[in-house]
């Protein structure tokens, strides 16, 4: 591989070698361009299920409420709760293309994919995945538990609580433990790998501290109360994907000059 030409940490590209084809300077600073736009809407559109679901469910304090609290919210706020729930899934959805653009754009002047790379597109997938049946327990089985909570006696709303608390519980596990912190910062680790030789070097550690606050929360299955590393974990990465856009759109401007 081409070692980067300039001071280390920088992005400065190699020129390329004489008589090699590909894309011309305006169309790889679209493509940055592109990487960068999405990385950014990833690293925004975290906020709008943050405002609505914060209001509606008190999310995301209130995910370890139980079924006596949480139940009588979502009836209350079930529109909410679904527009909450969807830019939350659309959201969890976007992490596959993210990392894959973040990755492509940074594999360096070849263009080519290493391992490593590739490994964090599948690990991105496999993590939107586990987040998207972590989402929907939210916009299919709670509003039901929700309906039935209403009208049904104390007998009832005890076997309501236990569904209740069982899906809340196996869905937490595949969505927030599995998709956001086991599968998610592992495709942030692999992007740091793929990336740190044509990624300033403050990025690389950057996203290395992010690794470990995405995994923070896994204390979980090991018995502790995580409380809310899952809360710190995220933002971490929202944070990390916004200093990556910044990056692309820097890269974009050299090759605009």
């Amino acid at each position: 591989m081409n070692a980067v030409a300039g001071s280390p940490g920088t992005l400065a590209s190699p020129a390329p070698a004489t008589g090699a084809t590909g894309p011309g300077p305006g169309r790889s600073r679209r493509r940055i361009m592109g990487a960068a736009a999405l990385l950014a809407v990833e690293g925004l559109l975290i906020f709008v299920p943050a405002v609505v679901l914060g209001q509606a469910v008190n999310w995301p304090q209130g995910l370890g409420e139980p079924a006596a609290v949480t139940l009588p919210l979502v009836a209350e706020n079930e529109t909410a709760l679904r527009l909450g729930y969807l830019v939350y899934l659309a959201y969890s959805l976007l992490f596959l293309p993210v990392i894959a653009a973040l990755v492509t754009v940074l594999a360096g002047p070849e263009g080519r994919l290493r391992p490593v790379a590739r490994i964090a597109v599948i690990l991105a997938a496999v993590s939107a995945l586990a987040r998207g049946i972590g989402i929907l327990r939210w916009l299919t089985v709670m509003p039901t538990l929700a309906e039935s909570w209403a009208g049904a006696d104390p007998a009832l709303r005890r076997v309501l609580s236990v569904q209740f608390q069982a899906v809340n519980d196996f869905g937490g596990g595949i969505g927030e433990l599995l998709g956001v912190s086991a599968l998610g910062a592992a495709a942030v680790a692999c992007a740091v790998i793929a990336t740190r030789e044509f990624a300033p070097t403050w990025l690389a550690w950057f996203g290395a501290a992010v690794v470990v606050a995405s995994a923070l929360p896994l204390a979980e299955l090991a018995g502790l109360d995580a409380g809310a590393l899952t809360s710190v974990g995220v933002t971490a990465v929202q944070l990390w994907l916004l200093a990556a856009a910044a990056v692309l759109v820097a890269r974009a401007r050299r090759h605009h000059r």
